[in-house]
């Protein structure tokens, strides 16, 4: 038995208890998580945004240590040091065969199986394929990758999707190149490490958009050069920072219909606007023919980067080393699974950056 934050329906409580994992089978992983971080994309979940079969383990961005391995499994071994990949390629579809893996068509469809069961026998779902949340779980080969050399699991844990999402969004979606002037709106765990990936592409100004202004010192310690607190006037705001113009790039990290139309509105003509964001179904944006026509701006959605982890994770690895990217400044803080509820309200509230869960040494 290990402990692992279940979501019972779409819109209860998480309940954090025992869950019995089986030993892994063919072509299958047992990982003990060392680090998880708090997305909102898990917050999603709970209410419903995003859809998956519940009940469910949580929890998508995560690193650990291999426990043990199924028959067929050769790229790690009980001992290595991996980092989860929730949205895993097949390979064989047609967005992966023109390298577009970030669409693949089949990645989620691990999240269906049932992969554990509670003390009373209720059978439950992986969340997005690798149930995090958990001390320990068991996932499908292809959803681990070899960590990098010269990163601790802790850091490691932060590229499965904060640090691959805001890197990508910048270096992929956006193609960001050097001295263009980049604003990103919602200094989240996401926004922080679009706006270090802003910094590392030689973007300037970079300016940061956030509804609080505790967000500020964050934000200036990832890279922004300006900060703007949110409000009615925020894309004039922007414009007057960037010499009249409208940034040449702006970046949504919050999901939401106002952020995305302000964001959008704060972009000049002929610039690129990165919808990172997860919204619902009910944040319609709206545009009329004449602008589309007149601001020959790009507007344009992005999947967990644009990235494919294995690719980018070295890139990303070599940063850090560097001492170009922290992980870690991502960071606001560090809880264990009894503190997800906690790191739930925070997000709704605003406040901070990532939340990570840190689980126990083992003999700890």
């Amino acid at each position: 038995m290990v402990r692992a934050a279940v979501l019972p329906a779409v819109g209860s409580p998480l309940e954090i208890t025992g869950v019995e994992l089986p030993e892994p089978g063919p072509g299958q992983v047992r990982v003990r998580l060392a680090a998880a971080g708090v997305c909102h994309s898990d917050l999603s979940l709970t209410n419903g945004t995003m859809r998956v079969p519940v009940p469910a383990v949580l929890g998508h961005e995560g690193a650990g240590t291999v426990v043990s391995v199924g028959e067929a499994v050769t790229h790690v071994a009980p001992g290595d040091a991996v980092v989860l990949n929730w949205a895993p390629s097949c390979g064989v579809c047609h967005h992966c065969s023109i390298g577009e893996v970030w669409l693949c068509s089949d990645a989620l469809t691990g999240a269906g199986r049932v992969y554990a069961v509670t003390e009373d026998g209720t059978e439950l779902h992986p969340g997005l394929n690798v149930a995090a949340f958990a001390e320990e779980t068991v996932v499908a080969a292809n959803c681990v990758l070899p960590a990098p050399d010269g990163v601790s699991l802790e850091d490691a844990a932060l590229l499965g999707c904060a640090v691959l999402t805001g890197w990508g969004a910048v270096h992929h979606s956006a193609r960001v190149r050097e001295g263009e002037s980049v604003v990103v709106y919602g200094v989240g765990g996401v926004g922080l490490a679009t706006l270090q990936a802003a910094r590392i592409a030689g973007a300037g100004p970079i300016v940061a958009v956030d509804v609080s202004p505790e967000k500020e010192a964050l934000a200036r310690a990832a890279g922004a050069t300006e900060f703007v607190l949110a409000s009615d006037a925020t894309a004039k705001d922007v414009r007057r920072l960037t010499g009249g113009r409208g940034a040449d790039v702006a970046v949504e990290c919050v999901g939401r219909a106002a952020t995305i139309r302000t964001a959008w509105d704060s972009t000049r003509r002929g610039g690129r606007t990165t919808v990172v964001g997860i919204g619902g179904k009910d944040q319609q944006v709206t545009f009329h023919a004449l602008e589309l026509f007149h601001w020959g701006r790009t507007l344009s959605g992005c999947v967990y980067g644009n990235s494919d982890p294995a690719r980018d994770l070295p890139v990303l690895a070599e940063h850090i080393r560097a001492g170009r990217l922290d992980p870690g400044a991502l960071v606001t803080e560090r809880i264990t699974l009894d503190g997800i509820p906690g790191a739930f309200d925070n997000m709704l509230a605003g406040k901070g950056g990532r939340a990570l869960v840190v689980f126990p040494r083992q003999g700890a």
